[in-house]
């Protein structure tokens, strides 16, 4: 039950990262297209068109990098909580693959520990660091939106990604103490 709770909630976040990712990549490619147009009506020399489509907003879409910068961490930090209780992070198993069975266990409960470490210590200094940029009252350059704010999104995905790599944890641990890894299987649940 407490798996099947986790799961849903890693997909809805996994799907949240995803629709952030499409709407970046509609941006940049709208941005595109406008600077593109911008680039060849003046290139053209018809400057008073130009000048007529970029007051109606046709152009590049102002501060466009700025959200790409705050968006991409976001997505990047929404995936890592499926990613970790699916497993499925890269890995090279030309070593591993001739360890008996309670060897594998032991290592993955290893590795999930490593994660998990890593994935708590990011959470707190993203903490540190949304703290850090609320107190500044620092802005972005163009769109002056607090940077904290990129931050804090950053940091609940972040945050939500080093609770699951705990709760994996305890579950690699208990296939070691058991060697019962139902628990980890993700298709049945």
């Amino acid at each position: 039950m407490m798996h099947r709770a986790m799961m849903t909630v890693c997909r809805a976040m996994a799907l949240v990262g995803g629709l952030v990712l499409i709407a970046l990549i509609t941006l940049v490619c709208v941005s595109i297209m406008g600077r593109a147009l911008n680039g060849v009506l003046h290139g053209m020399g018809d400057f008073a068109l130009a000048k007529t489509l970029l007051n109606l907003g046709i152009g590049p879409v102002t501060g466009d990098f700025e959200l790409v910068e705050a968006g991409m961490a976001f997505a990047i930090f929404a995936f890592l909580p499926l990613c970790q209780i699916t497993g499925a992070h890269a890995s090279v198993d030309i070593f591993t693959s001739k360890l008996p069975p309670w060897g594998l266990r032991v290592l993955k409960a290893a590795i999930e520990a490593l994660f998990a470490t890593v994935l708590v210590i990011i959470a707190l200094q993203l903490y540190e660091g949304t703290q850090s940029k609320m107190r500044s009252g620092q802005t972005t350059f163009l769109l002056q939106f607090p940077i904290w704010w990129a931050y804090l999104a950053s940091l609940f995905a972040a945050s939500l990604a080093a609770l699951v790599a705990c709760y994996m944890v305890v579950l690699r641990f208990w296939a070691v103490l058991t060697a019962d890894e139902s628990l980890l299987e993700t298709d049945a649940q």
